[in-house]
């Protein structure tokens, strides 16, 4: 046989070498700590003896390290007098890869933990599923902790749509019907919401009707609170229509309707909800939802409503949950609420008019829900999850999803609705495409939209025809998420920036190479923020000698090293820094030097220490000795043009259509620019956003960065498809 010895760093940077070295079905023999990091000692699989009973394991990312040469024919003497420990180095090899393999296991752990939670509040199997599929591999190892629940939270409140203004709700004129089955308690939501409407407008404009002409005294109960409420009520045979009251009510600018008690099922709803939709006046229909109802029944009121609407030509997306009080707990009618895409308005929770109602507090609602937990066993929990597809389970699921992670991208990111009304360009005669497009890129960015620009170099991208566009960055330093295409903009660098300081008051600029002559001195009168990656071969001035900043190296000052990302992993950067005089193309009236500050970086990776890149900046000396931020920034935009030149690649003609270069381009590179965002941030809503996206494209790459720009992709598209859909169907009607 053939035994070989790899030694790493570490375990991970070890394992790297035997599957690199012997492929997935390499044979681990044995591991110890030594001197350098770790030994491993592991053979090929084929090579093993017959009959051979030795454990497999297998190793995962694969290293371009090359393995030391295989051990003299001794060492298999060697291994065969250590076969006695043989066992126990494998229980403890086994141990190393269960922690190395931690992140995925733990997840898969932390999934099923979570989505018992769910289960023990009372949420359904099919929203709990879509809840944990998008679980962050941040989480990973930490069990179900405070982080795990806050994102557990987090997931839940984004599917929850609360009434964000009851004021803007009540403001608005108009009728409204409460509509449900019998013994749901519409004629008490109906006075609590006619109470609520007259303590903020009086009694003059509001008005009460009833339809309920068959259950006994229900004309009777509305009546006394009418009279308690000084508000006139009206009656209306449940086969009527509104319109029929409409000259009675005339001046009544707010009027609520307490529809007769249907079952789901009864046939009749249909017509109901009609002769709510007649005459001219609009009507919002709102849905009431019993908390104490079984989901099943929650489940087919919401369905039958919902097509007894549609059927009459109105559309049903409000609901107040009724009965609170009554309910064991709160979390199956917020499934519903959920699944459905509701809008929740309140929530009722006792016979007091109209103290037992308000306006639905979705944090508190989510908190209330998450705390009423009923023991599920395990076993229970764990079939659900292993029945469970690892993606949403529904059509309907997918759809909340996409919606749900493109309005958080409209949140995040300045300039996304932008890039998203390029991508509604495709499809377009190219005459309507350079039109529309010249119109938004003539008030893009508006101004204080952008306080600095990452620009780009001015060639064309290796391999293609066309130059990286310029960033904009906003106040807060995040990239705008549409870029801005160097051929639509005036020529000369000095007057570049002085254009976008005039129209967009932009005062950083982040430049590839050092600024010409007449660029830097109009920098330097400004007194505007400024700094510009050059070339290890750029030569300063240091100590009265002109040299190249990769020779001064070794007289840099550390300055200690800060956590990055590039290529899509995790590094460290190690920065130093000297004073330099830099002299950059001279012109007439330009100055000769500019008092500088270099900096030198060496990134490295985060596990293995191996260096991955060198940098070098130029800055002014005004700036002193912290400009990390403007460092790093651009260090990240180092991937946008490789990112840019594959979305390019993605987005060809041929699957897209008819589509102009320059809204090609701009769709890849905005691309770009948002999966490196996205890549970057390490804030909560960040990580939520990219777990979600990988989620939905399924499958993993080596660079998240490839990974989340593949996924952008797809969402783009399957966007667009739905849109086509929705404009052809728009047509056929």
């Amino acid at each position: 046989m053939s035994v070989m010895r790899f030694t790493g760093v570490n375990s991970r940077d070890a394992m790297r070498q035997v599957r690199e070295a012997l492929g997935d079905e390499a044979l681990i023999l044995a591991n110890r700590r030594v001197d350098d990091g770790v030994e491993i000692l592991a053979m090929a699989e084929s090579a093993a003896p017959a009959g051979s009973d030795a454990p497999e394991s297998h190793v995962h990312e694969p290293s371009p390290a090359q393995p030391a040469p295989a051990v003299e024919p001794a060492a298999s003497s060697a291994f065969e007098a250590m076969s006695a420990r043989l066992l126990e180095e494998m229980r403890d090899m086994r141990a190393l890869l269960s922690r190395e393999q931690g992140p995925p296991e733990a997840v898969g752990g932390l999934r099923e933990q979570l989505l018992q939670i769910m289960r023990e509040a009372g949420f359904g199997q099919e929203l709990a599923g879509e809840v944990v599929s998008a679980l962050p591999e941040e989480l990973a190892g930490h069990g179900v902790d405070d982080r795990a629940m806050s994102w557990l939270q987090r997931q839940l409140l984004n599917r929850l749509e609360g009434l964000d203004d009851e004021g803007a709700f009540l403001d608005r004129t108009g009728i409204v019907a409460l509509i449900g089955p019998t013994g749901i308690g519409k004629t008490t939501t109906t006075a609590k919401l006619a109470a609520r409407y007259v303590m903020r407008h009086g009694t003059r404009p509001v008005a009460l009707v009833t339809t309920d002409s068959f259950r006994i005294g229900a004309h009777e109960q509305l009546r006394i609170y009418s009279r308690l409420l000084d508000v006139p009520m009206y009656a209306l045979n449940a086969d009527q229509p509104v319109s029929d009251l409409l000259e009675r009510m005339r001046g009544k600018s707010w009027v609520i309707i307490d529809t007769v008690g249907m079952s789901q099922r009864d046939h009749r709803v249909i017509e109901q909800v009609a002769h709510l939709r007649g005459g001219d006046a609009p009507v919002r229909l709102v849905l009431l939802l019993n908390a104490a109802s079984q989901p099943e029944t929650l489940e087919e009121v919401v369905i039958r409503y919902r097509q007894a609407a549609q059927a009459a030509g109105a559309e049903l997306v409000d609901c107040i949950i009724t009965k609170q009080d009554e309910a064991g707990r709160l979390a199956p009618v917020l499934d519903i609420v959920m699944r459905h895409g509701l809008r929740l308005l309140f929530v009722s929770h006792g016979q007091r008019v109209p103290e037992d109602m308000s306006v639905a507090d979705v944090p508190i609602l989510i908190d209330q829900a998450l705390a009423s937990r009923v023991s599920v066993p395990s076993s229970t929990a764990r079939q659900g999850a292993a029945d469970m597809p690892a993606r949403s389970p529904s059509l309907l699921g997918q759809g909340r999803r996409l919606s749900s992670t493109l309005q958080a991208l409209r949140q995040r990111l300045s300039g996304f609705g932008q890039l998203e009304s390029v991508w509604d360009l495709l499809g377009l005669p190219e005459s309507v495409q350079q039109h529309r497009l010249g119109a938004m890129l003539a008030v893009y960015p508006k101004a204080g939209q952008a306080l600095g620009m990452l620009w780009s170099e001015r060639r064309r991208v290796k391999g293609e025809r066309w130059s990286m566009p310029d960033i904009a960055l906003d106040p807060d330093g995040v990239w705008l998420a549409l870029p801005l295409l160097q051929h639509l903009q005036v020529p000369g660098q000095k007057a570049r920036l002085e254009e976008t300081l005039h129209r967009l008051s932009v005062s950083v600029h982040l430049l590839n190479g050092l600024p010409d002559g007449e660029a830097a001195d109009w920098l330097e009168q400004q007194a505007l923020t400024w700094c510009s990656q050059v070339r290890g071969s750029q030569r300063v001035e240091h100590a009265g000698e002109r040299q190249s900043l990769s020779a001064l190296g070794e007289l840099a000052e550390p300055m200690g090293d800060v956590a990055c990302r590039f290529r899509g992993a995790p590094g460290r950067m190690n920065l130093s820094s000297l004073p330099v005089a830099v002299s950059p193309k001279a012109g007439k009236g330009v100055s000769e030097t500019i008092a500088s500050r270099a900096w030198l970086g060496e990134v490295r990776d985060a596990e293995s220490g191996r260096v991955l890149a060198k940098r070098y900046w130029i800055a002014p000396a005004r700036l002193g000795r912290d400009p990390q931020s403007l460092l790093l920034a651009q260090l990240q935009g180092d991937a946008l043009p490789q990112l840019t030149r594959r979305a390019w690649q993605r987005l060809a003609p041929a699957e897209l259509g008819e589509v102009r270069p320059d809204v090609r381009l701009l769709m890849a590179s905005g691309l770009a620019a948002v999966a490196v965002h996205l890549d970057l941030a390490e804030d909560e809503g960040a990580m939520d956003l990219r777990a979600e996206l990988l989620g939905l494209a399924g499958g993993r790459q080596r660079r998240r960065d490839l990974a989340l720009l593949e996924s952008l992709v797809q969402l783009f598209m399957v966007r667009d498809a739905i849109r086509h859909l929705g404009l052809g169907e728009r047509e056929a009607g």
